[in-house]
């Protein structure tokens, strides 16, 4: 359950954190998207690390808590 796809376990893998950055994009007639990065990318490497999904998909994580 803890290993990981690189075959690293990740209860063992103490790792920094990691930083991501986060662009909202608004549309008129559908939802909201939001795209979540690691910062400092170049635009090809940033286009195999992104997530996109609709804004309502995305909670506050203190508000999660």
């Amino acid at each position: 359950m803890g290993e990981r796809l690189d075959g690293t376990d990740r209860t063992r893998n103490h790792q920094r954190p990691v930083t991501l950055a986060a662009t909202l994009v608004r549309y008129d007639g559908r939802p909201d998207r939001r795209t979540v990065y690691p910062p400092g990318l170049s635009s090809v490497a940033r286009m195999s690390t992104w997530l996109t999904a609709d804004a309502d998909a995305f909670v506050d994580l203190d508000s999660a808590r």
